[in-house]
């Protein structure tokens, strides 16, 4: 269950994506909230710089590795406009974050590609659970679906 607080942060997070899209990068956005509550970190997807890897969720935990420390990093709370790739809940594992919140899941993102007609990535998808262990992970939210669902139809409707 999604607190007022999550869906505050998870906002944040939708407006994230959309800086990211408008600079020409698919639409991701994530933050690193501490255990107080206070927001740390904050990224968007950079990968039209050519640097695939450049996904916000990879940004935090090598932001937080350099600059917390574990109880701190295993206190906080990455909130993001989609799940975790394969290679960002690696990332999240190997420097021990805390808990994941997620707006859309990287299935309703496939279910959304699929209608559309956009041909699958050759990364496959697993859901973060498959990836890391012991790790609290809440979502998706349904009150923001149909905002992250426009932005991933606007940013394939550019001929990405």
């Amino acid at each position: 269950m999604l607190t007022e607080t999550d869906l505050r942060h998870l906002r944040r997070c939708v407006e994230l994506a959309e800086k990211a899209l408008a600079g020409g990068n698919p639409p991701f956005g994530s933050l690193l909230v501490g255990a107080s509550g206070e927001v740390l970190f904050e990224d968007c997807n950079q990968t039209a710089s050519g640097d695939m890897t450049h996904h916000p969720e990879f940004s935090i935990a090598r932001w937080a590795s350099m600059h917390l420390r574990q109880a701190e990093r295993a206190s906080a709370t990455v909130y993001t406009s989609g799940e975790h790739c394969p290679m960002c809940a690696a990332a999240h594992g190997w420097v021990g974050l805390g808990r994941i919140v997620y707006a859309s899941s990287s299935a309703q993102l496939g279910e959304w590609l699929a209608q559309w007609g956009v041909a699958r990535s050759r990364v496959r998808t697993l859901p973060i659970e498959q990836v890391i262990e012991g790790v609290r992970v809440d979502g998706p939210a349904p009150e923001l679906a149909d905002a992250i669902r426009e932005l991933q139809r606007r940013h394939f409707d550019s001929g990405a």
